[in-house]
């Protein structure tokens, strides 16, 4: 052996030794039977042994989960079941790896909180002694095992990881080179590339006119499609963005995948009846209410350089006509810059300066040296007042969450035009929010989407209560999957799925 090698069979004694120990104990706390707290959970019996074959037969096709077969330490497990083995270091070896497997499949190889600081969830749980007990108890292990991953669309990305895989070396790749922006109507040599890389990508291209190098419109309009399904700015523009999209490769989306069918593992199993999903990863909001889909929006999420954290919350009700008092942060890096150049530029906008966070004192901007006030110590606290161009809109809901972020309308409705949309600081921001909260009270508590447009039009803050609270999850979905295994991809803007994959892959 050598020195890794050594290392890697003490650390696997140790963890044998633990777990050997340990299983007594979690099954004679959890009431399993007397068999089996003595150890014996996978030798000495007709019964352990095919137990034992079972868990090894699952491990070898640990990938359809997108996770590595390697990481189960199957060369060791089939040493330590072989005839003549010793059965006691079996027994301690094939427990630590079944606990291993069966917690990452069901709920996460990795704790999500620890991928992202931008991460906030309640992941799910699962117990040791519970998953020994219930592979002691379970009639059908290996129907018991099979039943261990999230239900709902995680089949569907597991036929998409499928195919994906099977595309890899089998399909072409034909890049696409950088260089100036290409808008339809130029002529250029990277435009048979483009046709090349699209027909690659499954779309139906049109054949070439006169000119083999001209972008026409027929190909622009190719292209557009390709810019919606995938987020972008639907512009027939060939930019920067695009063609990084463009130039994903085979084995990229499959690391999305294997990052995304741990994303839901994460999740709880049953999201519950009466909830808001936001998907940031597709810019998308559903409410849905007695379990089916009663509302959905677009919404507008945060930038790459400030992200919407993925977050759990609960959602209670909404205020009209909200003040927006502005981050410090955004304070100094933002609005600091405009007050040096002009002291009054702010307030045409409706926003009031005061003299500090504590007090209700407003302050005149011209009295004070705005080129002495340094951007990360900005002392003062800015307000924005209520109306038309209020960055909040005319409708706010709140929520709890360590990140300062909520959900609002918003004054730049345009925004909803665009294909990526990522402008915000981190909130989000829903397209018809009175829509939304109309069928949220759907007339209860006598509620009437016309009262609350008239309290809006009156310039009045008013609080509503929901007749019920609802359940938020913000998550970072940027691969979704038919029921037949076809995937919508969206790229990668914040780098997440990269996280999650290179985690997945430490010990």
């Amino acid at each position: 052996m050598d020195e890794s090698d050594v290392s890697g069979y003490i650390q696997r004694v140790i963890r044998s030794a633990f777990f050997a120990g340990s299983l007594a104990f979690a099954l004679s706390v959890s009431g399993a039977s007397p068999t089996y707290a003595s150890g014996a959970l996978w030798t000495g019996s007709a019964a352990g042994t095919a137990r034992a074959e079972t868990l090894l037969k699952t491990l070898r096709s640990a990938g359809d989960h997108g996770l590595e077969p390697a990481w189960y330490s199957i060369g060791d497990i089939e040493k330590a079941i072989a005839p003549g083995a010793d059965a006691s270091a079996a027994e301690a070896l094939l427990t630590a790896v079944f606990v291993a497997y069966a917690s990452d499949v069901s709920t996460g190889r990795v704790r999500a909180n620890r991928v992202d600081k931008e991460i906030d969830i309640q992941q799910r749980k699962v117990e040791k002694a519970d998953l020994l007990k219930a592979a002691t108890d379970a009639p059908d292990f290996a129907a018991y095992l099979a039943a261990l991953p999230p239900k709902g669309d995680y089949p569907a990305l597991q036929k998409a990881l499928t195919l994906w895989r099977e595309k890899r070396g089998k399909v072409a790749y034909t890049p696409m080179t950088d260089g100036v922006a290409l808008k339809p109507g130029m002529v250029d040599a990277r435009v048979p590339l483009l046709r090349k890389r699209l027909a690659e990508l499954d779309f139906t291209v049109p054949p070439a006119g006169t000119v083999v190098d001209q972008y026409d419109e027929p190909l622009a309009a190719v292209v557009k499609a390709y810019q919606e399904m995938k987020g972008l700015t639907v512009d027939g523009v060939i930019g920067a963005k695009t063609v990084r999209s463009l130039n994903t490769t085979i084995d990229e989306r499959i690391e999305q995948i294997v990052a995304n069918l741990e994303r839901r593992r994460w999740l709880v199993e049953d999201l519950g009846s009466r909830y808001v999903f936001v998907n940031t990863g597709d810019y998308s909001m559903v409410f849905v209410n007695e379990g089916k889909p009663a509302f959905q929006s677009q919404v507008i999420v945060g930038t790459p350089k400030d992200p919407t954290p993925e977050i759990q919350s609960v959602m209670r009700g909404f205020q009209t006509n909200p003040y927006w008092t502005v981050p410090q942060s955004i304070a100094g890096e933002e609005y600091l810059p405009i007050l040096r150049r002009d002291p009054n530029a702010l307030a045409g906008s409706g926003f009031k300066i005061f003299a500090s966070w504590n007090t209700d004192d407003e302050l005149d901007p011209n009295t004070v040296d705005w080129s002495s006030i340094h951007p990360k110590a900005f002392p003062y606290r800015i307000r924005q007042d209520s109306g038309a161009s209020n960055a909040l809109g005319y409708i706010f809901f709140p929520f709890q969450n360590k990140y300062g972020i909520y959900m609002h309308d918003t004054a730049n409705r345009w925004l909803f035009t665009e294909g990526s949309r990522n402008f915000s600081h981190g909130c989000i921001r829903l397209q018809n929010p009175l829509n939304f909260v109309d069928v949220v009270f759907n007339g209860k508590n006598g509620f009437s989407k016309d009262r609350v447009q008239q309290v809006i039009t009156s310039g009045q803050q008013a609080h509503y209560t929901f007749p019920e609270p609802i359940t938020l999850y913000v998550t970072y979905r940027t691969v979704t999957a038919s029921a037949d295994g076809k995937p919508t991809f969206r790229d990668d803007v914040y780098g997440r799925d990269r996280k999650v994959v290179r985690m997945m892959a430490k010990p």
